[in-house]
């Protein structure tokens, strides 16, 4: 890996603890303006100082993140799928690596889709955005998406997927949280965050997931709807910047008034 490349993955996931908090706010790609995300910019504002970076598509980089902000950015370049549409997975890249490189992103990122008719498609894309990475030191983020078949969230499918991904030379892989997820990180080379997922009925709820997350090898997390649609965001992503990095319990995190 080179000096570069080191160094943007470094700000994602600190490398005095290989963790990091990141902030997932590019739901819009394919769900639109979602409860919570109608206004981008105004969710990341008041968020934007404790998240360790960004994830989001360069629309709402260009329009809706403050250029003057030191926050890494994780660059969403893969699409072409809604909500609306038949399949999520039929997906491809849409924006470009130098489109990355003049947004000054420190990773970019893409969904695959195992196990699924375009399963094909989405892992050649990944090996052609690393290809890419690698010649210009962009870490690549693979995130292994299940589209609406969520059944498919178990150790097993998760741990063949994320394995794919480091198989394939993506930096960091994002992955869901399921029971014996050990099984998953033990058999990844490379460092595993976690979604948040659909948000949880709770606030403690959501917290555990990331504890539990860290504790069986997880290197954080990356949130978004169990943060910005939680009553009280800025509380939510600061507790789970305590769990994540401080090593604090869910039920400390959650008691803190700071």
């Amino acid at each position: 890996m080179t000096w570069g490349m080191r160094n943007r993955l470094g700000r994602i996931l600190h490398p005095e603890t290989g963790r990091g908090v990141m902030l997932a706010i590019d739901h819009g790609y394919f769900l639109g303006p979602i409860s919570h995300l109608e206004d981008p910019g105004k969710t990341i504002e008041p968020l934007l100082p404790y998240a360790d970076s960004l994830m989001v598509t360069r629309g709402v980089v260009r329009n809706c993140v403050p250029p003057g902000t030191d926050k890494p950015i994780v660059l969403r370049v893969s699409g072409g799928n809604s909500i609306a549409g038949g399949d999520l997975s039929n997906e491809g890249i849409t924006t470009s690596i130098e489109d990355a490189i003049r947004i000054n992103a420190s990773a970019i990122t893409l969904s695959v889709y195992i196990g699924t008719p375009h399963e094909k498609q989405t892992l050649l894309a990944l090996g052609e955005l690393v290809n890419q990475g690698e010649r210009y030191g962009l870490p690549v983020l693979a995130v292994t998406a299940v589209g609406k078949e969520l059944e498919k969230r178990d150790a097993r499918y998760l741990a063949l997927c994320c394995r794919i991904c480091a198989e394939l030379g993506a930096h960091f892989v994002k992955t869901y949280y399921c029971d014996e997820f050990e099984r998953v990180t033990g058999s990844c080379p490379v460092p595993i965050v976690i979604a948040g997922g659909p948000k949880m009925e709770t606030t403690l709820d959501a917290l555990r997931m990331a504890r539990a997350a860290v504790d069986a090898g997880a290197a954080g997390v990356d949130m978004g709807r169990n943060v910005w649609q939680s009553p009280e965001p800025v509380r939510m992503l600061r507790a789970i910047r305590r769990v994540v990095h401080d090593g604090a319990s869910p039920e400390e995190a959650n008691a803190s008034k700071e």
